[in-house]
């Protein structure tokens, strides 16, 4: 039994010297003091020695464990100091490498204009309010008097979801969803995705509009043309002024075309305003009694004024885009330059 016990030591130690990887030791371990290994069956098969023989043995072999434990320990934390400093080499990283340059985002230019109407109309009073996309018949047209006879129909090229649903053509439909919901006195603004079948370099078939409603007792034109002109100033500059022309519109009546000073050239007049002076930016008007009495609001106690204009129209003019595609086209060398 001792020559057996030696000659497993011999081995044991032997196979230690030789391992080049701590995978070799964690093998070793297993093979000579695990469950079933060499040593540990050696003491197992203490019970067939005699008995006086056996504390000799049981401290030889406690020291043969011993020693091929501490071995095993020994080596293993060499092995494994080593590897983890080649694995730290392999994967240092070499700081003095010049790195990719990383750009900084920005913000949208139509997410920058929508932000700053926001501040400017609720610094007005005005509150703020989201609709549907699809929108039904009732709300979108008919509710503004424009019923399905009505002829003002045909200068909608709308996208038709079926005979009751449409893609919105403009945020007004919200409008019509207010009024029939809320008492007055209203002031809200409503910004928002409408899609219109056109296309061109100053149209999308989808664009972003901003509707803007207050409905309250002695309202009128000159309440109109003031929050015009102060929004005009805020969103352009200082010395913006607006100009109101005749227009019709089935929502509101008198109904106006508003024009403000061309912001490139201030009203000299330049390419970007066909050397007028002057830009469209929006229609407007006072809220049509038909369409109060509509939405159940009292045309003889209230009055109220609607504008509506394009976030986009607003940006191409606001940062002299010249194409509208350019705003959709997510271009790194359009989107950097408003950083």
């Amino acid at each position: 039994m001792k020559e057996k016990l030696d000659g497993i030591k011999r081995a044991a130690l032997a196979g230690i010297e030789k391992a080049e990887v701590f995978q070799d030791i964690a093998d070793l371990k297993v093979k000579y003091l695990g469950k079933n290994g060499e040593i540990s069956l050696i003491m197992r098969d203490m019970a067939k020695v005699p008995k006086e023989e056996r504390p000799a043995l049981g401290k030889l072999v406690n020291e043969v464990r011993n020693e091929v434990e501490s071995a095993l320990e020994l080596k293993g934390n060499m092995l494994e100091r080593k590897e983890k400093e080649a694995r730290l080499k392999a994967e240092a990283i070499d700081i003095t490498l010049q790195s990719d340059a990383h750009r900084l985002g920005s913000l949208h230019p139509l997410t920058r204009v929508r932000r700053e109407l926001i501040e400017i109309f609720s610094g007005m009073g005005f509150k703020v309010a989201e609709g549907p996309e699809i929108e039904s018949d009732l709300f979108n047209f008919q509710l503004l008097n424009i019923p399905k006879d009505h002829p003002s129909r045909d200068m909608q090229d709308t996208f038709y979801v079926n005979d009751n649903f449409v893609l919105r053509t403009q945020t007004s439909a919200m409008q019509a969803r207010i009024m029939t919901t809320s008492e007055p006195p209203i002031r809200v603004v409503i910004p928002g995705k409408v899609y219109r079948s056109d296309d061109d370099a100053s149209h999308s078939p989808i664009f972003n509009q901003f509707e803007g409603l207050a409905v309250d007792e002695h309202i009128t034109m000159g309440d109109l043309q003031g929050c015009l002109t102060t929004f005009a100033k805020k969103i352009f500059s200082e010395d913006t002024k607006i100009r109101l022309r005749p227009s019709y519109f089935p929502f509101t009546e008198p109904s106006v075309e508003v024009d403000v000073t061309c912001s490139m050239c201030h009203g000299k007049g330049c390419r970007v305003c066909k050397g007028t002076g002057w830009v469209e930016i929006l229609g407007a008007g006072v809220v049509n009694p038909a369409v109060l009495d509509m939405c159940g609001i009292d045309s003889k106690k209230y009055s109220g004024f609607a504008f509506g204009f394009g976030i986009d129209r607003i940006a191409m003019i606001k940062y002299g885009i010249p194409n509208i595609k350019l705003l959709y086209e997510n271009d790194m060398r359009f989107l950097a330059q408003f950083n």
